[in-house]
């Protein structure tokens, strides 16, 4: 079966490139430019996987995880933070908040394909 993976990001070029890779390697894509938007999708259309960015409209990366961190159904979707904020704080916020991985833009899509796949291999 095709894994689903929700792409939530506001910055269209970084989306246009996302959803071109992601659909290059076999994948299902769904988009959201907000967090809000996010949520409905994950309603929707339950991702397997979320390329999470944390700058985001009307909620952020980190309330959009804690708040699918808080619904037992959908616990089982693995969350990769993808963002320009690489502090230490922040990585540690985004992992304490239950992001399964977080890799800081710009990132190499060799590593970001690796890292989906090992992450939804071990689901």
């Amino acid at each position: 079966m095709t894994k689903r993976i929700l792409i939530v990001d506001d910055e269209p070029n970084i989306v246009v490139s996302l959803e071109f890779l992601m659909k290059r390697e076999g994948f299902e894509v769904a988009v959201a430019g907000d967090g809000e938007a996010a949520l409905r999708e994950v309603e929707a259309k339950k991702p397997d996987l979320m390329l999470l960015d944390i700058m985001l409209p009307k909620k952020n990366g980190f309330e959009v995880c804690q708040t699918i961190r808080a619904n037992p159904e959908w616990r089982a979707i693995k969350i990769v933070m993808l963002t320009a904020k690489g502090r230490d704080t922040e990585v540690a916020k985004g992992t304490a908040l239950g992001a399964d991985a977080y890799m800081t833009k710009p990132f190499s899509t060799k590593d970001l394909i690796a890292q989906v796949r090992q992450l939804l291999e071990n689901s």
